[in-house]
């Protein structure tokens, strides 16, 4: 029997590690440019938007003066669309993964349907504004309103939402599933008390992360015609609207400098509500996750 050269095995040791120690270098370099790049970002904007967040700042609706442009109707509408967004989305996204996990047979045909949602998240948001033109603009005649919004952009953000609940249900193991039945519970007793409270956690985790897409996303509504400066809030779900990003967007466009520190500012309230949402959600998750 050959012995073992420790001569040979030490030199590839020393490659190994001069390898590790090379790459270690080179993704904590990728990680600290990133970070210094959201730091640059951070600051720049609160330095810029800062001195603009006051009371008449929410309070007042959009202008062409600097001095009296106002987040209202935006902030408003925001929240409006959120409403019609998060419902819609979460009921058919978590249904559909369900459906798909729990009840449709293992066939070609649902693989082929699963493919398709995997490849709908990856399309440009754009063409989710031109089908949401097509069908709830001009095909159900909701016009410009919250509804048309809320349903185009829960088309967005549906693919995402569904694989991460076919996810999350996947991973709840199948010895839960089996003890639930050897107890007499009916598959939807345990879909609804074993499967869903266990999955929820990682159902609220995808939630999140497409929901903050939403808010932030300004190509479909523009290409749904959705206006920019409204003097107005709106008094239902057929109403017109303007949210964050739309007026984000027109604030920054504007050749006045002064515009650049009230975006600033626009941007900061629309971080904020990310925020505020997120956590709201995360904290449902971590009360679910301390019970499963």
């Amino acid at each position: 029997m050959k012995y073992i050269d420790n001569t040979d095995v030490m030199k590839r040791m020393k490659s190994r590690l001069k390898l590790n120690k090379v790459w270690k270098t080179v993704f904590l370099a990728a990680t600290g440019l990133a970070l210094l790049t959201l730091v640059i970002l951070l600051v720049r904007i609160v330095s810029q938007g800062a001195g603009y967040l006051n009371w008449d700042f929410f309070n007042n609706f959009g202008s062409r003066f600097p001095d009296k442009a106002g987040i209202k109707a935006a902030l408003i509408g925001s929240i409006y669309l959120m409403l019609v967004i998060a419902p819609v989305s979460i009921i058919l996204g978590v249904g559909t993964a369900i459906y798909l996990e729990e009840y449709a047979k293992k066939n070609k045909f649902t693989r082929f349907i699963q493919m398709n949602i995997s490849n709908l998240a990856g399309v440009p948001s754009i063409v989710f504004g031109l089908l949401g033109l097509t069908i709830f603009v001009r095909m159900f005649l909701l016009g410009k309103s919250i509804l048309a919004a809320g349903f185009t952009m829960s088309l967005l953000i549906l693919p995402v939402i569904i694989v991460a609940a076919q996810e999350a249900i996947r991973a709840v193991p199948k010895e839960q599933r089996e003890a639930s039945y050897g107890m007499g519970a009916t598959k939807w007793q345990t879909i609804t008390r074993v499967v869903l409270p266990a999955a929820i956690p990682g159902i609220l985790t995808g939630s999140i992360l497409a929901l903050s897409r939403a808010v932030g996303e300004t190509a479909p509504l523009v290409v749904l015609g959705i206006p920019v400066i409204l003097q107005f809030l709106p008094d239902g779900l057929l109403s017109q609207f303007t949210t964050l990003p739309l007026q984000i967007y027109d604030w920054a466009k504007r050749p006045q400098e002064e515009f650049q520190f009230v975006a600033a500012a626009g941007i900061i309230v629309l971080m904020i509500f990310l925020i505020l949402m997120n956590s709201i959600a995360i904290m449902i998750r971590n009360k679910f996750q301390k019970r499963y």
